[in-house]
């Protein structure tokens, strides 16, 4: 079978690629086709992905090309890691809405939107090139803002796209094992948008053990969330947040502390992650290593502003697990694909079509529900009513989601005020005026979206 990876250059391919290496199933992924639109990271990339295999018997036919119609073709899956205006659109995004005095975050606020807005486009074209090129092709989407542009895609390829996250089952996995539990065997209610929704239950052998957790301050003091979030606050809830409604619970402390920062995360990306690139040429046996060192200080600081440190100085930083049986999101891809291709059945927390799943959002809408995956596609489980407050936050985040997919799709100005007017982190018709007037003036990409006249981001080689 053929995996084509776009944006094949970035972090995230290593993990895929040990993910694959220690697969021996079969049939089993053979050849992987990395597509990203930089020579230089492609062939950085592949240095590393060629030092991680070795020792391995038989690794996948490694390619690599620039090319998005020679990398889809023939494809039987293809994994979407796209980042449309680099690292320094992601510094434009945060920076915009800091400026004034709002949320600046990659997904979460209006930095999300105007990430969506130059992405959408982008990623549709994608879909349609896989309509074309791999008409059986299942699309896992790593791209954020990952319920947008799952969304956007289905709107071509239906079901066959599935939006991936990891944080979701990685938290019910973390909360299994506190309480001693085996994670295969407990089964997760969970419900909400990609990076907005809640851990209600895990249930083990029918009963629900997330109150022995939350009655237990000695547990809990090892739960990240609690020190997201705070022990009373989770009680309150009667549940686990996600740890990205951080962003909404603490919007004012999240606000000044990233403000106090002397430096983004956006902005700290783009300072390690191009001295890892200056350094790779030079780098020999060491590609590799210096992956992983990478990855380390990345890692250390992701979401510091919410654990007490700041980008590029976290106060605790610890390292990550860089080994694919991390269960990250290589892990819950691996299983995906294997479900499907090799009718093993599976379950996920993923971004799916809502169908009857949600009450009170649209049939057609992309949720961030516990599904069941085989041969014969992917089943979302009945899920138990969000509360008022849940379903409320869901409402008006999905409005906001469908107006910045309308503005992105017809280049229209007005559904992009919109989102951001009605954005709950916004709050202000006046300040969303001047968010969109300024991610038009600084990210070219954005700009193009409202100028038929300019280039529009594309994915044409």
């Amino acid at each position: 079978m053929k995996l084509a990876i776009l944006g094949g250059g970035g972090f995230r391919t290593p993990f895929v690629w040990q993910a694959l290496l220690r697969d021996q199933g079969s049939p089993r992924i053979t050849s992987v086709t990395l597509q990203d639109t930089s020579e230089q990271r492609l062939a950085g990339m592949r240095a590393v992905l060629e030092q991680l295999a070795e020792g391995f018997g038989e690794p996948p036919v490694l390619r690599t090309t620039t090319s998005l119609d020679a990398a889809l073709e023939g494809s039987d899956f293809v994994f979407s890691a796209v980042r449309v205006g680099g690292l320094a659109g992601r510094c434009a995004d945060e920076r915009v809405a800091l400026d004034l005095g709002v949320l600046g975050q990659e997904t979460t606020g209006p930095g999300g939107l105007a990430y969506a807005l130059r992405t959408v486009p982008f990623m549709v074209d994608v879909a349609e090139r896989v309509e074309r090129l791999a008409p059986s092709a299942y699309v896992l989407n790593f791209t954020n803002p990952a319920g947008i542009i799952t969304e956007a895609m289905q709107g071509v390829l239906g079901d066959r796209v599935l939006g991936i996250c990891d944080t979701p089952s990685g938290l019910g996995r973390r909360v299994a094992l506190l309480l001693g539990h085996d994670p295969d065997h407990a089964r997760l209610d969970y419900v909400g948008l990609n990076h907005l929704g809640w851990l209600r239950r895990v249930v083990v052998g029918g009963r629900d053990v997330l109150p022995d957790l939350l009655g237990d301050d000695g547990l809990l003091a090892h739960l990240e969330e609690q020190h997201v979030f705070g022990a009373p606050w989770l009680r309150s809830l009667g549940s686990v947040p996600n740890e990205y409604l951080y962003y909404w619970y603490r919007n004012v402390e999240a606000v000044a502390r990233i403000r106090e920062s002397a430096m983004t995360r956006g902005e700290f990306l783009l300072k390690t992650q191009g001295e890892f690139f200056d350094q790779l040429p030079s780098a020999g046996r060491g590609a590799a290593q210096l992956w992983r060192d990478t990855v380390l200080d990345r890692s250390a600081s992701y979401m510091a502003e919410a654990k007490g440190g700041e980008q590029g100085a976290p106060e605790n930083p610890e390292p990550p697990e860089t080994d694919p049986s991390q269960q990250g999101y290589a892990g819950v891809a691996l299983a995906v694909m294997a479900a499907i291709s090799r009718d093993e059945p599976s379950t996920a927390i993923l971004n799916v079509r809502n169908g009857s799943t949600v009450a009170g959002l649209p049939e057609d809408a992309v949720v961030e529900v516990p599904v069941a995956v085989d041969g014969s596609g992917v089943r979302p489980f009945a899920t138990p009513a969000p509360d008022l407050h849940q379903l409320g936050l869901m409402q008006q985040v999905k409005a906001v989601e469908r107006h910045v997919i309308a503005a992105a799709l017809h280049g229209d100005r007005s559904e992009a005020l919109l989102a951001f007017a009605t954005h709950p982190l916004v709050r202000s018709v006046d300040v969303a005026e001047k968010l969109l007037a300024g991610y038009v003036e600084r990210i070219p990409e954005v700009a193009a979206v409202f100028d038929r006249s300019a280039t529009r981001p594309s994915s044409r080689p």
